[in-house]
């Protein structure tokens, strides 16, 4: 059995500090050693986004990133999408529209959309859509996710 190895990184803007072993992915680290349970497993392979968070602000698969891999790295969570005066618009948008039904892949498009719109204040619906492949959806049929997200955008801009 491998040593444990000690792994310190940013989490959602606070220091965070693992002992894992080196085959543990940063979903696992999130998940089973931070109680972040936010990020989700969905298949544990890369294909459906569930576990998507920001890794030095660009999305990932967390379940495809080693968290040894992490050492002084910044993370953001679904957790860490909320700020001091509430949800993010992203979040609002997603409850407003019904834009999530089983919940299984809703954090993954949050912090994906949220990465988009960062990016990208405005995004075509077609950008949009381009952006958010990596995130699948077994429930929604995404119309109403890509109409969260759009609105989410609109009231970004509102508030610039």
């Amino acid at each position: 059995m491998a040593e444990k190895r000690r792994v310190q990184f940013i989490v959602n803007g606070d220091k965070a500090e693992v002992y894992c072993s080196p085959r543990e992915s940063l979903l696992e680290a999130l998940r089973d050693h931070l109680y972040l349970t936010g990020t989700k497993e969905g298949c544990n392979n890369g294909n459906c986004g569930a576990c998507t968070v920001q890794l030095n602000d660009r999305i990932v698969d967390s379940c495809l990133v080693l968290a040894v891999e992490c050492e002084g790295d910044e993370v953001l969570t679904v957790e860490g999408l909320a700020g001091e005066n509430g949800l993010h618009p992203v979040q609002q948008a997603f409850l407003e529209h019904a834009a999530l039904q089983c919940g299984v892949c809703t954090p993954g498009f949050l912090v994906a959309s949220k990465a988009l719109l960062d990016a990208n204040p405005n995004p075509t619906e077609h950008e949009l859509r381009y952006f958010l492949a990596g995130n699948l959806c077994r429930c929604t049929g995404y119309d109403k996710i890509v109409h969260a997200v759009m609105a989410a955008a609109q009231t970004i801009q509102e508030n610039e």
